[in-house]
C-alpha cells in the first residue's frame, strides 16, 4: 500500500475517531484491502458543488467527519465574506444517512454562531433553495446524492441568492476546506439553541409562490380530471407533488403505492433515476392500466422529472429530458405570448448539452435564448447577472431539469411536475396530445434527436483514464465522423473554438471548463464531458433533419438513429 495511504490510515486508527469507525478500518486492512485504499487514496475534493460520494469510513468518503471538515471551512468562509448575523437553510432528501448528515451540518454551523433553519424533516432540493430567499439567508445545505445509486450521498452547497456556489465563492470556500486539516479543527458542538427548526410554514409560502405559475388556470378547471399517474421512487416528491396538483385543481392523481414511501434503500429500484426506464417501469404498467393520460416519475430529492405519454399509436413511450424541454419551453413561451404577457426583455436559458431545437425554436418566436455551462449554478447565476435587466422566463437541461420562474434558483420538479401537468391539460382541451404536440413542433422546427453515453472509469485508475482520453480528444481531434467533415471544435477549458479548416480560433466568452464539442459539417453536434459529480465520462450526441409530417416519423428517425450509431462507431465508443 502506497506510504500515504497507509499514513492517512494510521491518522484514523489514532487520531481519536469513534470506535466504530476504527473498527471498519481494521476489518477492512484484513479483509478488503482494495477497498480500504480506495478509501484512502485521496480526500473526498469538496468541489465547485460541494461533496459527493459513497457512504463509509475514509478521506474519500462521505461520513461524519469528511462532512464536519467541509461544513467547518464553509463555515469560516461564510464569517470571513458576511458581517451581522449570519443565517442558513438546511434540508435533506430520503437517502440513508441525509438526516444524520444534515444534523452535523447543522450542528457544526450552530457551534461557529451561524443561525440554522432545519427542515424538520426530508425536503425536496428547490424549497430549499426557495427558503434561502425566503428566510434572507446567506446560504444553504441540502444533503443528498441526487439520482445517484443507494450507496452515494452529497452535500450541496448555496449562496444567499439561492444558488449553488460559483466563482468566486466557490474557489473560496474549497480553499477554506482545504485547511481543515484534521477533526480537531471543527467546532462539533455548542450553541444549540442557534438551531430552528421549519416546516409547514415554507412549504405553504413555497406552494403559494408555485400556484402563481400556471398559464391557464381555466383550462386545469375544464379538464381537472386529467388522469395523472406519479411516482416519488422513494424520494422526497411524495412531500409535496400530490398537494401541489390538488391545489393546481387536479382531481384525478394516483399515486404509485409501491414507490410512495421515502425509502434510502431505493428497494424497487436500480437507480433511483427517473432518466432510467427501470425506474419508470412500475409506473408505466399502473399508467397503462389505468389508461392514464400522463406519467410522471421525480427522483429522491426532487429536481429532476421524467414523463411518459402515449404515442400515436397508443403507445407508452418514455420522452428524453429534451423532448420534455421543447415542449414546456413551447408551452410557457406561446401560451405567454397569447395572453399577451411577453415583454422585449424575455429571455429564456438552457445548457451546451441541451438540444439546439430549442435555439431555433426561440429564434423563430423572438425570444433571446441563453446558453450556459452545464449545471443549474450556471442559469441561476445568468438569472443573477440580468436581474433588473432582463426577464427570465424559463430553464432547462437535457439531464431532466427545468426551472419555471426565477423564485428557485435550482431546478425544481415539484414546479415543473405542476406545469407538465397543465401542459398536458391544455392539449387534451384542444383535442391533442403531448405528442402530436411534439411532432408538430418537430414539422415546424425540424426533428432533433439526441443520444447520450456515459462511460464509467471508478477509482483512482479511471480518473486518469478520464483525463488521457480528454487530452487525446483535445490535441487529436477526429478529422471526419460518419463521413462528415469536423468543421468546428469547441473547446471549454481553452476558452476558444478553433475553425478546423482555416485554423481561425475565436473566443468562448463563457467560464473556464473541461468540456469539448465537435460541431460536424451537416449540424450534428457532439460532446465530451467528464461529470463533475461521478466517476464517469459522458458523450452527448445531436442529429437532425427535416420532418415533413407524421407519416415520415418512423423513416426520419431511423435516419437519425443510423446517424447516431454511426458516430458512435467511428468515436470507438460502441
Amino acid at each position: 500500500m502506497d506510504a500515504n495511504i497507509l499514513s492517512k490510515v494510521e491518522q484514523w486508527l489514532n487520531g481519536g475517531f469513534d470506535e466504530e469507525t476504527v473498527a471498519t478500518i481494521l476489518k477492512l486492512q484484513k479483509e478488503n484491502p482494495d477497498e480500504l485504499t480506495d478509501a484512502f487514496y485521496r480526500n473526498l475534493e469538496f468541489g465547485t458543488g460541494g461533496l459527493r460520494g459513497i457512504m463509509g469510513v475514509g478521506t474519500n468518503r462521505m461520513n461524519k467527519y469528511t462532512v464536519g471538515m467541509a461544513t467547518q471551512g464553509f463555515a469560516n468562509y461564510l464569517k470571513n465574506s458576511f458581517t451581522g448575523e449570519i443565517k442558513m437553510a438546511i434540508a435533506h432528501d430520503s437517502r440513508n444517512n441525509s438526516r444524520f448528515f444534515a444534523e452535523v451540518t447543522a450542528n457544526v454551523m450552530a457551534a461557529n454562531g451561524i443561525k440554522v433553519y432545519l427542515f424538520e424533516a426530508l425536503r425536496p432540493t428547490p424549497e430549499l433553495s426557495f427558503a434561502i430567499r425566503h428566510l434572507k439567508c446567506q446560504a444553504g445545505v441540502v444533503l443528498t446524492a441526487s439520482h445517484n445509486p443507494r450507496e452515494y450521498n452529497g452535500y450541496k452547497a448555496y449562496w444567499d441568492d439561492g444558488a449553488q456556489l460559483v466563482p468566486p465563492h466557490d474557489k473560496n470556500v474549497i480553499a477554506e476546506v482545504d485547511k481543515i486539516a484534521s477533526i480537531g479543527d471543527v467546532k462539533w458542538t455548542g450553541w444549540s439553541e442557534n438551531i430552528h427548526p421549519i416546516g409547514k410554514e415554507i412549504d405553504e409560502a413555497y406552494m403559494q409562490m408555485l400556484k402563481g405559475l400556471s398559464v391557464y388556470p381555466e383550462v386545469i378547471a375544464a379538464q381537472h380530471d386529467l388522469k395523472i399517474v406519479y411516482t416519488p421512487i422513494h424520494g422526497t416528491g411524495i412531500t409535496l407533488v400530490p398537494e401541489v396538483l390538488q391545489r393546481f385543481g387536479f382531481t384525478n392523481v394516483h399515486v404509485v403505492e409501491e414507490q410512495s414511501k421515502p425509502d434510502g434503500n431505493f428497494p424497487t429500484v436500480v437507480y433511483p433515476n427517473p432518466e432510467e426506464s427501470e425506474a419508470m417501469s412500475i409506473g408505466l404498467k399502473k399508467a397503462a392500466a389505468l389508461n392514464a393520460d400522463i406519467l410522471l416519475g421525480t427522483d429522491p430529492d426532487s429536481d429532476r422529472v421524467g414523463i411518459a405519454v402515449k404515442d400515436h399509436t397508443g403507445k407508452w413511450i418514455l420522452l428524453n429530458g429534451n423532448q420534455t424541454a421543447v415542449l414546456l419551453f413551447n408551452y410557457i413561451v406561446e401560451g405567454r405570448k397569447r395572453k399577451g404577457l411577453t415583454q422585449p426583455s424575455d429571455y429564456i436559458c438552457k445548457t451546451i448539452v441541451t438540444s439546439d431545437l430549442i435555439d431555433v425554436f426561440a429564434a423563430s418566436n423572438e425570444i433571446k435564448c441563453y446558453n450556459t455551462l452545464t449545471g443549474f449554478k450556471w442559469i441561476a447565476d445568468l438569472i443573477h447577472q440580468k436581474e433588473g435587466k432582463e426577464t427570465f422566463i424559463c430553464g432547462g437541461e437535457e439531464s431532466y431539469g427545468y426551472m419555471i420562474g426565477d423564485n428557485v434558483r435550482d431546478k425544481d420538479a415539484i414546479a415543473s411536475v405542476a406545469m407538465i401537468c397543465e401542459m398536458a391539460a391544455y392539449a387534451k382541451n384542444e383535442g391533442r396530445s403531448l405528442f402530436e404536440q411534439l411532432i408538430d413542433i418537430y414539422v415546424r422546427y425540424g426533428f432533433y434527436k439526441e443520444s447520450l453515453i456515459s462511460i464509467t472509469k471508478k477509482g483512482m485508475k479511471g480518473a486518469e483514464e478520464i483525463a488521457e482520453m480528454m487530452t487525446a480528444y483535445r490535441n487529436n481531434p477526429p478529422v471526419i465522423i460518419n463521413g462528415q467533415p469536423v468543421v468546428k471544435l469547441f473547446d471549454y477549458q481553452l476558452q476558444h473554438v478553433t475553425n478546423l479548416s482555416s485554423g481561425e480560433k475565436t473566443p468562448l466568452d463563457l467560464p473556464r471548463s473541461n468540456v469539448l464539442q465537435f460541431l460536424l459539417a451537416d449540424g450534428s453536434r457532439i460532446s465530451a464531458r467528464p461529470s463533475g459529480t461521478e466517476p464517469k465520462i459522458k458523450f452527448y450526441f445531436s442529429v437532425h433533419e427535416n420532418l415533413e409530417s407524421v407519416a415520415d416519423l418512423e423513416r426520419v428517425e431511423q435516419v437519425l438513429d443510423s446517424k447516431v450509431t454511426n458516430i458512435i462507431h467511428d468515436m470507438k465508443l460502441g
